[in-house]
């Protein structure tokens, strides 16, 4: 009867060289320890290290997003301008897109940028409108001009270095004044939301774009064609600016707000009518004087014998 009684010790729960040998092969599997009061599920280090990897490169995946937002690199390296070119040909050609195709309630900053303003779009769309501006400015005059046989065909290069003075001006000065009156605004007015520096040179640089096909089609020689082409290239352009920039002022105060959005369209329009008038007028001929001669008479005078 002792015999067939076990002892308390033999109640207990003891290590198993089975289990030993497993935990040993895989010590990340899941073990389920229970007490007498409260059974207590523990979960195994590998469910839970998988789910701290899951975070950890979700939380890595997003940090590298912004990273690469973020220039990288002080201010005087080659690394901290490469950033600002880090864009491939679909998104450049997505927002030249969007700056000819502008849609009411699509901000372009908002929409195409996407917290990734680049330079490598508006600096070559501004060298490419140099040069079509002065090449079609010089074939406008060379087309007008050839009727003339008196005339003498001499290239014009003064004209590309006027038009890269007045297109990068615009394309540089303006967003920095407008970029320095928007923060202003925004430090008097907490209402008032701005864009980056280099939002602001995208959007314009972009804006620009319409006028590359504007300036080829100029050579046309109608004037009413010329013009509908500038009011034409005005108003889409004009429209990009306006979308994007309305939203941002229309918190201020009434006359600020329209303040800026007519300055905007004002600086807009000289530059796409100061083109037109420098590269593609073509002076009218005045009028040579008439010289008449009065006809010459000759009589003929019979002398007689006498």
């Amino acid at each position: 009867m002792s015999e067939a009684m076990a002892s308390p010790k033999d109640l207990h729960f003891q290590e198993f060289e089975e289990a030993a040998e497993l935990l040993s092969a895989d010590p990340g599997a899941s073990t389920l320890s229970m007490s007498a009061n409260s059974p207590i599920v523990t979960v195994g280090a590998a469910a839970a290290r998988e789910d701290v990897k899951l975070d950890v490169s979700e939380d890595e995946e997003s940090s590298q997003l912004l990273e690469e937002q973020k220039p990288s690199g002080s201010f005087w390296t080659f690394e901290f301008y490469q950033s600002f070119f880090n864009v491939d040909t679909l998104q450049v050609l997505e927002r030249v897109k969007g700056s000819v195709m502008p849609l009411p309630g699509r901000n372009f900053i908002k929409h195409y940028l996407r917290s990734n303003p680049d330079l490598y779009g508006p600096f070559w769309i501004c060298m490419t409108l140099v040069f079509s501006v002065a090449i079609s400015g010089n074939v406008s005059t060379f087309l007008h001009e050839m009727v003339n046989s008196s005339y003498h065909y001499k290239p014009q290069f003064h004209r590309v270095t006027i038009a890269a003075v007045a297109i990068f001006l615009y394309a540089w000065l303006v967003p920095v004044g407008l970029w320095a009156f928007l923060t202003w605004r925004q430090g008097a007015e907490r209402l008032i939301r701005g864009y980056t520096f280099l939002e602001t040179v995208c959007i314009y640089g972009y804006s620009l774009s319409i006028f590359i096909p504007t300036s080829i089609l100029w050579i046309l020689p109608f004037e009413w064609l010329q013009w509908t082409l500038i009011v034409v290239a005005m108003m889409i352009s004009g429209s990009v600016l306006i979308l994007t920039f309305w939203p941002v002022v229309r918190d201020d105060s009434k006359v600020m707000a329209v303040g800026t959005v007519m300055t905007i369209i004002v600086l807009h329009a000289l530059l796409a009518i100061g083109c037109k008038l420098y590269f593609f007028q073509v002076a009218v001929p005045t009028s040579l004087p008439v010289i008449t001669t009065a006809p010459t008479i000759y009589t003929n005078l019979t002398v007689k014998p006498h």
